[in-house]
């Protein structure tokens, strides 16, 4: 009995170096590939810590991530040069082709969207892919050749829209991929004619809101979501403002995460815009308590930057041997961000109790 393996699930495993082949059936490479990737990882690193020589590490660094290409590499020849067997389903005894096939073309689409517009070119739609091309490396080559010609590096920094286009064009592929396997007709529109189609119906662009989308908030807030996208920009924001008054420098890792559920949040509510009714609902429902405790932080955050930026100098100039400002950022305010971080702690903690002791109360009623 043949079973069925997703090509795509392969991919994905593989990127753990050996995993890919070892779900799909080869269990000598799935062996060997994770040996000698870890265990070369491992022996550099100790071998580098012996000697102390960070530059032989560098080389197993580099060594190792040609291995990994290889080990991708080798796992696609392999699927591409795979029996039409491997497809088929045990459910179902004559082959299951469609869903083979199937499979094969949401493989290759995705795979080629890698390259921002090969996926659609691998579906038809030239228009669409031709402007997704020109649009990714258009944007590196002029940024390039503006710099080059003005020495100003600072135009540099427009190259992170690239991400943004790039997860856009992943993001619309598998859409387009799905609507087209579901039976759905696909226009090959380029993305000037989908914004022009929008804007001569009256509707909002779906291409707007998605790059709108790369700052938090702005693309909730152009489909019409004005709390949902005011409260997303304010935690990005402020969250930068906390950060940097109270030096919560460990926290830093909060900042992309609100970054990604944002760009996330905004990409899937345009892509409910014009299907699905829009609600525009708030992160944070409700009144009272919320807006209370709120409220307390921002008095309070408006308090410590008067007193640090104002009251603490003047004391310092008139009582030079306090020396406030150091007692303050090297005691104080380790002491007040532990104090927060135990009493938020100890409230969800006594939350949870609260919530399980009503449960039992109701299961004993």
């Amino acid at each position: 009995m043949t079973y069925y393996r997703s090509r795509m699930l392969a991919f994905l495993l593989n990127f753990i170096p050996g995993l890919g082949h070892f779900y799909w059936g080869r269990k000598a490479r799935g062996i060997l590939y994770p040996i000698f990737f870890f265990g070369g990882l491992l022996g550099g690193f100790l071998i580098a810590l012996a000697t102390n020589e960070g530059e032989f590490f560098l080389a197993v660094l580099i060594m190792e991530l040609i291995l990994w290409v290889i080990s991708m590499l080798d796992l696609l020849i392999l699927m591409l040069r795979e029996p039409a067997a491997q497809e088929r389903s045990p459910y179902d005894p004559r082959g299951g082709g469609r869903r083979g096939d199937a499979e094969t073309e949401r493989f290759f689409t995705i795979l080629l969207s890698f390259i921002p517009g090969l996926g659609h070119f691998q579906m038809g739609l030239m228009q669409r892919g031709l402007s997704f091309l020109i649009m990714f490396f258009g944007l590196i080559t002029m940024m390039f050749f503006v710099t080059g010609i003005t020495h100003e590096t600072v135009f540099l920094l427009f190259l992170a829209l690239l991400p943004i286009i790039w997860l856009y064009c992943m993001f619309d592929a598998v859409q387009l991929i799905h609507r087209k396997q579901a039976g759905e007709i696909v226009e090959d529109r380029s993305l000037l004619d989908e914004w022009e189609s929008g804007r001569i119906e009256g509707r909002r662009s779906k291409v707007l809101a998605t790059l709108l989308s790369a700052f938090p908030g702005a693309g909730q807030m152009y489909l019409g979501m004005q709390k949902r996208g005011l409260q997303m920009m304010v935690l990005f924001l402020g969250s930068f403002y906390i950060i940097d008054v109270l030096r919560l420098s460990l926290f830093l890792f909060l900042v992309p995460v609100i970054w990604f559920y944002s760009f996330f949040d905004g990409l899937q509510q345009t892509s409910r815009y014009g299907i699905l009714p829009m609600e525009d609902i708030p992160l944070i429902k409700g009144r009272g308590n919320g807006q209370h405790w709120l409220g307390v932080a921002l008095l309070l955050l408006g308090v410590y930057y008067v007193g640090m930026e104002f009251i603490v100098p003047a004391l310092d100039r008139w009582f030079p041997y306090l020396e406030l400002r150091y007692m303050i950022r090297e005691y104080l305010r380790p002491v007040l961000v532990a104090v927060i971080l135990i009493g938020g702690g100890i409230k969800l903690l006594s939350s949870r109790n609260r919530v399980q002791s009503l449960k039992w109360d109701d299961e004993e009623i």
